[in-house]
């Protein structure tokens, strides 16, 4: 066993992510993710009902689980008029508990 694949200290490993060339062909530029805006604000909807069914299947996924802000970009206000909405429209049998 060479001295180079040796780790340096007795509890680090040796590092393979491609030294310095893998720095170079990234040329400085960071990655900023854009921010998510709400849906609901931009289209100027105050208040989720229950009965606009069409706004509530969105916030679902197929397993019938309410999708979270971090996926959807909702804000507060409108995340809880979602989850508010979506557990009456379950209440009634308009909506199943699973999917």
């Amino acid at each position: 066993m060479n001295e180079t694949s040796r780790p340096s200290r007795p509890g680090s490993r040796p590092s393979y992510h491609g030294g310095s060339d893998a720095k170079r062909s990234f040329k400085g530029k960071k990655f900023t993710p854009r921010r998510k805006v709400c849906r609901l604000c931009a289209d100027h909807i105050d208040h989720v009902d229950y009965k606009q069914l069409q706004i509530v299947k969105t916030f679902l996924a197929d397993s019938g689980k309410i999708l979270s802000r971090r996926v959807t970009g909702t804000c507060a206000k409108h995340q809880r008029q979602i989850t508010r909405a979506i557990k009456a429209n379950r209440n009634l049998a308009i909506l199943p508990y699973s999917g």
